[in-house]
């Protein structure tokens, strides 16, 4: 029983997620590529100093302070973009599969699925940490 124009068939929906996986990793790659372009234009010539460790600038350890590095056309921050764009493409595949299994009214699918995106998107927030002390 087709709902608009075409039906939510498993064909339908493999394809799209599909479509969506690609386009992320492609996307992520696009980002990754021209943030290291711009990194070894500006950090090219310069000679790693391994002496002393030093982490990530505070401004690359949040979401926020990676998208404001990416906007203005930081290097590292692109290139955190990037991965930030990698991490998400799995997580929005299965928020797609959530709303085409509920579109398809699979209530067993939705429900797994349901589970599935809220473990991912509680342990990408950081809930991870206190589920390793218990």
């Amino acid at each position: 029983m087709p709902h608009s124009g075409r039906s939510w068939t498993d064909e339908r929906v493999e394809s799209i997620v599909g479509f969506l996986l690609r386009g992320g990793v492609i996307t992520a790659a696009v980002f990754v590529l021209l943030g290291g372009f711009f990194y070894l234009i500006k950090y090219g010539s310069h000679f790693p100093e391994y002496k002393v460790f030093s982490g990530e600038p505070a401004d690359l350890r949040t979401v926020y302070g990676i998208v404001t590095d990416a906007l203005w056309l930081r290097s590292r921050g692109i290139i955190q973009f990037g991965l930030l764009i990698l991490m998400a493409t799995p997580v929005a595949r299965v928020a797609f599969l959530f709303f085409a299994f509920a579109r398809q009214r699979d209530r067993t699918y939705v429900v797994v699925t349901l589970i599935v995106l809220s473990i991912l998107i509680y342990s990408l927030g950081g809930g991870y940490r206190s589920l390793l002390f218990l």
